[in-house]
């Protein structure tokens, strides 16, 4: 450690008096053809330099060493025992003994590990010696004592985080830089980074926050690795550019884009939602047909029936007592039936079918989507849950694409179609049977 001592001598002394005429040993007489009466007398006194006060041996340089004393005894032109020594100011540890004027300073090394003494830091030092008998014959000087370590500890950096970190996209990264002052405190920060990123909060000073919040799309879709490392390098320099750099790396993932992904699940499901009315607006069509053809064939049979038997019947009644007994027949005309061909009523067998697909299907769809609701705004499984719905509705598009889809039709509501979908009959009529 190297001490400089610069001194600033400031001197005050007291008035000296000038003699009198009679003890003037110098006489200046003017010009004699100026004079009449009398001569003008001018007198200069000539002054002893040792009659004023001041310190004949001021050094202004000192070099010391840490953990070594200094010792410099201050003289003046004047008898030492007539005068007597002070510090104004002094940091810790200066020293002055006030009958010799012995300066004496120990540059230990516990003052600058305590924060007591600080190097590169200018202290003044205001000292003065002044007689015991005439307060007004003082006089004071001042220096400057600096502190220089021959053994420069750097400042270092030191965030607050590990020198590692896993994270997602959309997480925010936050943390404290703080800086472990050395022989020179830090003054600067720069931040360097292997990856261009923006939006983050900067650092330039200790005790700053960095605070990055990772985009979703830091990790491209072209991008063949599914990790990427982004180093991010603080560089702390004081004001002789010693440096220190802290490294911190930062394991970037994959991230879900939660608010843009539920936007997805639910348009997904409203377009399930719409694909499932027109298929019971469908269904409720393709069933009326069905019943309206039992009903056609059911009629057919019953007046077939009735004629057929009333034939026989009027044939076979000979006589009077015969046509008394009709009436005794005819009542069980309409229990009777007889075979109906295909040409008057054909069987809807691939309509029957059909209508069994679509119902299956729409409660297919029905359990699908109660399995892959979202649980909460953040459901971790919601990027598989909106695959499995969309693969199901392209499944079983691609399954009835030769069904013509009926999405709107005057004759029937939506209103109705609910209701004849979730009538027991109807459900009844489709269930499946083991025998």
């Amino acid at each position: 450690m190297t001490i400089v001592l610069v001194f600033l001598l400031k001197i005050s002394f007291a008035q000296v008096p000038i003699p009198s005429p009679l003890k003037d040993t110098t006489v200046k007489q003017t010009d004699s053809l100026l004079a009449t009466d009398s001569a003008l007398l001018v007198t200069e006194v000539k002054a002893n330099p040792d009659s004023i006060l001041r310190i004949i041996n001021l050094n202004p340089f000192f070099t010391l060493q840490v953990d070594s004393t200094l010792i410099y005894d201050f003289q003046i032109n004047k008898p030492a025992q007539s005068y007597f020594w002070f510090l104004k100011t002094a940091p810790v540890g200066v020293k002055i003994d006030r009958n010799s004027g012995l300066l004496s300073f120990k540059a230990d090394r516990s003052y600058f590990k305590s924060g007591k003494l600080k190097y590169d830091t200018p202290y003044n030092i205001e000292m003065g010696v002044q007689n015991l008998k005439d307060a007004n014959e003082r006089i004071e000087s001042s220096f400057i004592l600096l502190f220089y370590n021959t053994e420069v500890i750097v400042s270092k950096i030191t965030p607050t985080v590990g020198n590692m970190m896993l994270i997602q996209e959309g997480d925010s990264v936050h943390f404290r830089v703080q800086c472990e002052e050395g022989t020179f405190p830090i003054e600067q920060i720069t931040i360097n980074t292997n990856e261009p990123i923006s939006n983050f909060n900067a650092v330039k000073n200790c005790n700053d926050e960095f605070i990055w919040k990772v985009p979703y799309d830091f990790i491209r879709d072209n991008d063949t690795a599914r990790q990427k490392i982004l180093l991010l390098q603080f560089i702390g320099s004081d004001k002789f550019q010693n440096r220190d750099t802290a490294t911190v790396r930062l394991y970037i993932k994959p991230g879900i884009n939660y608010p843009e992904k539920v936007l997805e699940h639910r348009q997904v499901e409203n377009e399930i939602k719409r694909y499932v009315n027109n298929l019971k607006l469908t269904f409720f069509v393709v069933s009326s047909n069905i019943n309206q053809t039992k009903k056609t064939r059911t009629t057919f049979d019953i007046s077939g029936s009735s004629t057929a038997m009333l034939g026989t019947v009027l044939a076979t009644a000979g006589g009077s007592e015969s046509v008394k007994n009709i009436g005794k027949v005819l009542p069980s005309i309409g229990l009777t039936l007889v075979p109906v061909k295909e040409a008057v009523s054909p069987n809807k067998v691939q309509e029957q079918n059909t209508a069994s697909e679509i119902r299956s299907t729409i409660k297919r769809f029905d359990y699908m989507m109660s399995d892959n609701m979202l649980i909460g705004e953040r459901d971790t499984e919601i990027l598989s849950k909106t695959k499995k719905l969309r693969d199901e509705l392209k499944q079983s598009q691609l399954q009835l694409v030769d069904l013509p889809m009926l999405e709107f039709d005057p004759r029937y509501s939506q209103e109705e179609a609910e209701k004849y979908f979730n009538n027991p009959k109807v459900s009844k009529k489709y269930k499946l049977k083991v025998n």
